[in-house]
């Protein structure tokens, strides 16, 4: 069965994505091997297992990949983060200094509320509602 393994997320810098995504997040740190030329191979999962879509933390090479830092999607929710428990990483999520953009809403889909990264991308936190 196909899926989707990974999704490209440019970033300015590895270390300070790779702190941002393990300490701020809760991802794990999958890979994080040296590449040609100062590039790495990054990538960082939700979660305890190997399953699930990864972020691939690539580093931005000249100035139109830079231009797209922060802004991947327009200015729209790129990135949805599932949970099981939105009020234990909500909290914990602020107390490592993540910037909610709005207040959590209770919607018939679920628990959400918009967070930015540390490039300004971004995410909703859901927790999707129960049948």
């Amino acid at each position: 069965m196909a899926h989707i393994a990974l999704v490209t997320l440019v970033v300015d810098d590895y270390d300070e994505a790779i702190r941002f995504y393990t300490d701020a997040l809760g991802f794990r740190l999958v890979e994080d091997a040296p590449r040609p030329e100062g590039a790495r191979w990054v990538v960082v999962r939700p979660g305890e297992g190997q399953e699930g879509t990864g972020l691939l933390l690539a580093r931005a090479k000249g100035d139109a990949q830079r231009a797209r830092i922060g802004d991947q999607t327009g200015g729209r929710v790129g990135f949805f983060l599932h949970t099981d428990d939105f009020a234990r990483d909500h909290a914990r999520m602020l107390a490592a200094g993540v910037t909610f953009l709005e207040e959590p809403r209770h919607e018939p889909y679920g628990s959400v509320a918009v967070f930015q990264d540390l490039y300004g991308n971004r995410w909703d936190l859901l927790q999707p509602a129960t049948a």
